[in-house]
C-alpha cells in the first residue's frame, strides 16, 4: 500500500464519489472488508468511468495509508 499521505487525498465513500462524478479521481482505493453495499456502487462507477480501482486488504491499513487514526472504506488520489 502506498504511502498516500504525500499526495491530494479525499477519503470517504461520499468524497470519493463526489471526486469521481467531478473527473478530479486519478486513482481509487477500496477496502477488501468494508460492506460491500458502500463498496460495490463505487467499484461499478469507477469501472463505467475507467477510473483505476487498487483493492486494500483492510480499512484499518488504508486509513493508516491516507494518514488518519480511524479506517476508511474508500479513498482516491485526486488532481486539482
Amino acid at each position: 500500500m502506498p504511502d498516500l499521505t504525500a499526495k491530494d487525498v479525499v477519503v470517504g465513500a461520499k468524497q470519493l464519489k463526489k471526486a469521481v462524478n467531478a473527473g478530479r479521481a486519478e486513482c481509487v482505493y477500496l477496502a477488501l472488508n468494508a460492506d460491500p453495499a458502500l463498496t460495490d456502487p463505487l467499484a461499478q462507477l469507477c469501472g463505467n468511468l475507467h477510473i483505476q480501482i487498487t483493492w486494500v486488504r483492510s480499512m484499518a491499513e488504508l486509513g493508516r495509508a491516507c494518514g488518519i487514526d480511524v479506517g476508511a472504506a474508500a479513498a482516491a488520489v485526486i488532481h486539482r
